[in-house]
């Protein structure tokens, strides 16, 4: 029987697929954060240092970057259904390996094992969501998939305060999120089955290709395009490992909790729930995308700054919990909050107006590269700041040369943001600055 004589997925359908598929991301995402409320653990049990925290989140970036260079050839081959599967159990057997691990570069290899699995899931999944939604649900798929998925890193934020008592060491927190990223793999297998029973009941579409990174042509790319690469790369290299390192900042700097300095972290993923796709739609409506970049871009700038030099202020209580967070950098981190909001909500969606959809993948699979490049990079030198100026809790100002060369990541994407807009402005412009992406006629 054609595909074409079958009905399209009921809704019931397609958003059980869409559930299932997002769960295995949530345990994805909580394997991935599971490191960062342990950071002063891993220093006080395992005797580590803060550069080489910085390489275990740096040996994830590489393996990530070994996996978009071969490209998806497992999932072309094997097919989206048994891909998920199979990284899903990539996953579970990298988090297993770091909460056992006896030492340092076992560590080392359960991070690095973590990014070769954990990318392609993160692929898999999408190739999963276009083949169940098509036109407007589509994007709105997409959406709550990274809601879910980013409620899995607050969940690891989380834990100090619903899992207290395995605190007292390093290993029983990560073997928690073992069994979290487990309960993704079962999402995962479910999946299977639920997609297999579908096959022969409904049209699920033709499969989209995955992306490739395409070396060749990369001239042919505009300077809008290169423009937003950069910010992409200095915006993620900025936010992803400060979270790394922010649990244990405000732990070591400011003498929160760890069940507070969590709750304050989370804040990032949290507002991002819920803002991001709100800032889409607001965005598609009112389009100026490259002012919004750099609105985005500008609010950042003084933030690492304002929660390194001005008084905490007085402590307010966290809503819907009993704990209470300094003022300052309860505000500080909620702007911050905002703007991880803003800047992904509209920086990913402006590629398709600026590449020619031939060669959306190769785009998007460049952008990525560029962006873990500049992600493995970051945490090492922040890392090795912390070391050399002595970071800690008897010297909170050596924290202070790791949150200026945040500000200075800050201030670059400013930059090329501006030259973004600069760029959108002008009779070159793809059309980032109007509703829809198409100018009005003249």
């Amino acid at each position: 029987m054609h595909t074409a004589t079958l009905p399209r997925p009921t809704p019931a359908w397609r958003w059980a697929a869409l559930v299932l598929a997002s769960l295995a991301m949530f345990g994805n995402y909580y394997a991935y954060d599971a490191l960062n409320p342990v950071v002063d653990l891993l220093r006080e049990q395992q005797g580590l240092d803060y550069r080489e925290v910085g390489m275990l989140s740096t040996a994830y970036n590489i393996a990530a970057l070994l996996v978009l260079l071969t490209g998806g050839w497992v999932i072309d081959r094997f097919g989206a259904r048994r891909a998920i599967v199979a990284f899903a159990a990539v996953c579970v057997l990298a988090a297993a390996v770091t909460a056992a691990a006896p030492n340092f570069p076992t560590l080392l290899s359960g991070r690095f094992l973590l990014g070769l699995g954990a990318e392609p899931l993160i692929v898999a999944v999408t190739v999963v969501l276009a083949r169940w939604f098509k036109g407007k649900e589509l994007s709105f798929a997409f959406g709550l998939n990274l809601s879910i998925s980013r409620l899995g890193s607050a969940a690891t934020d989380w834990s100090p305060s619903f899992a207290a008592p395995l605190y007292s060491n390093w290993h029983d927190p990560l073997w928690l999120a073992t069994g979290v990223m487990s309960a993704g793999l079962g999402a995962a297998v479910l999946y299977f089955a639920l997609e297999r029973r579908a096959e022969g009941r409904f049209d699920l579409g033709a499969a989209g290709e995955t992306d490739r990174l395409d070396l060749r042509g990369l001239y042919r790319f505009s300077p809008s395009y290169w423009y937003i690469v950069a910010l992409c790369v200095v915006f993620y290299s900025t936010v992803f490992p400060f979270r790394s390192f922010a649990i244990d900042y405000f732990q070591q700097a400011h003498g929160l909790s760890r069940e507070a300095a969590g709750m304050l972290s989370s804040l990032l993923p949290v507002a991002a729930i819920v803002a991001t796709p709100l800032f889409g739609l607001w965005v598609d409506r009112v389009g100026r995308r490259s002012l919004f970049m750099a609105i985005g871009s500008l609010a950042m700038l003084p933030l690492f700054l304002v929660v390194t030099y001005l008084p905490p202020g007085p402590a307010v209580p966290l809503p819907f919990s009993e704990v209470e967070l300094p003022l300052t950098l309860f505000l500080a981190v909620l702007v911050f909050g905002g703007v991880f909001s803003l800047i992904p909500a509209v920086m990913w969606p402006a590629v398709a107006y600026i590449v020619e959809e031939r060669r959306l993948g190769s785009a998007y699979a460049l952008m990525t590269f560029c962006q873990q490049i500049g992600w493995a990079i970051v945490p090492l030198a922040v890392g090795t700041l912390n070391e050399h100026f002595l970071a800690g809790p008897e010297n909170p100002a050596g924290y202070a040369p790791g949150m200026w060369f945040y500000t200075a990541l800050s201030a670059l994407g400013l930059v090329f943001a501006w030259k973004l807009w600069q760029a959108e402005r002008g009779p070159g412009g793809h059309g980032l600055e109007y509703p829809g992406g198409a100018r009005p006629p003249a």
